[in-house]
């Protein structure tokens, strides 16, 4: 999360997934448009688990210079206009370089002009809100992009749980690029056949928090987002090794529901015929979309993030399983129909 980055600017995020990779001997690779993927298969007959997040957060493009202390940037991602105010701060990258919002330009596309005290002695790039990157304050993690490196972070500690562990699994986790302008990292990943067809795919997620669900109460099995509703086999699956962690694991919580705050990854891997589900945890200040329509920092629950590693690290060990646990709901209708037909045909009064 000390890593800046936005759509299209994910090198510093990237580099830290690797580097985190790389030190605890987790083989990962890049794509040819600089996705990640690191796979941890001891189980090659095994169907694969693919959990999925993004490495990116709504930032700036730095489309033009103006003068020496003046740019024109290009916002990329989704927040209501009402928070670009003037004087809002950005940080310029590279080199972090204070800038003060002057003015919106005109046009239906969100670009600013915006203003540095001194010029860079770099040329920028790309531009990130002026928060704080992290913080840990009574048992939540604070910052200006959890939506999605919470996700991120999943995704590689659950790898590093399982690996830990020797565990027999065979699972794969994609970060993947511009996801705040439409999915486009999925997107060629589900299109260009790098990943099985037959892969079990969970998106990963930070979702705003909505009526229904609790910051707190634990990681939420997410049904649906905006725009879809996910596979129900692959849903019930996540939802008995839930139950089965909530008698094993003190402390463990689930919600279920279904998240339309916005759209995530999943509709996207479904609609390329992958079989999909998803979690998140309820996130704070969505998209840093304070109160009073003020930038401000994301926060998400400590015990929900690591609620939501223990389910991933127990489902990609529950594959194996994967039939016989989505089985039990039919195998329950099932005895319900036979009772059913013996007490109907006994109290139906001709």
């Amino acid at each position: 999360m000390q890593q800046p980055a936005a759509p299209f600017f994910e090198d510093a995020t990237r580099t830290e997934a690797m580097r985190f990779c790389a030190e605890h001997a987790l083989p990962a690779a890049l794509d040819t448009v600089g996705n990640v993927f690191v796979r941890l298969n001891h189980a090659p007959r095994q169907r694969p688990l693919v959990l999925a997040a993004h490495l990116d957060h709504p930032g700036f493009a730095v489309e033009r210079r103006l003068g020496p202390r003046r740019f024109v940037l290009q916002f990329n991602g989704r927040v209501a206009d009402a928070y670009f105010r003037k004087g809002a701060r950005v940080r310029l990258q590279p080199g972090y370089v204070p800038a003060r919002l002057v003015r919106r330009l005109r046009g239906k596309e969100m670009r600013f002009e915006f203003e540095v005290q001194s010029a860079p002695e770099v040329a920028p790039a790309f531009a990130v809100w002026d928060l704080e990157e992290f913080a840990l304050r009574k048992g939540r993690i604070h910052g200006r992009a959890c939506d999605d490196l919470i996700g991120c972070a999943a995704v590689l500690a659950t790898l590093r749980e399982l690996q830990q562990r020797r565990a027999n699994v065979n699972v794969i986790g994609v970060l993947s690029r511009a996801e705040e302008v439409g999915f486009q990292g999925a997107l060629t990943i589900a299109a260009d056949g790098l990943l099985p067809k037959d892969a079990q795919v969970i998106s990963l997620e930070t979702s705003k928090e909505l009526p229904g669900v609790r910051m707190g109460g634990g990681v939420i099995l997410r049904v649906g987002d905006k725009a879809s509703v996910f596979d129900s086999a692959s849903s019930r699956f996540l939802e008995e090794v839930a139950t089965e962690l909530v008698v094993r694991r003190k402390g463990f919580a689930f919600q279920r529901a279904l998240m339309g705050g916005g759209t995530c990854e999943a509709t996207a891997y479904q609609e390329f015929g992958f079989t999909s589900a998803a979690v998140c945890v309820a996130l704070g200040n969505y998209h840093n979309s304070g109160p009073r329509a003020r930038i401000a920092a994301e926060f998400v629950s400590v015990q929900d993030v690591s609620g939501m590693v223990d389910l991933l690290v127990a489902a990609a060990q529950a594959m194996p399983r994967f039939g016989a646990l989505t089985g039990k709901l039919p195998r329950r209708l099932q005895g319900l129909l036979k009772e059913a037909r013996k007490r109907l045909v006994m109290t139906f009064h001709a």
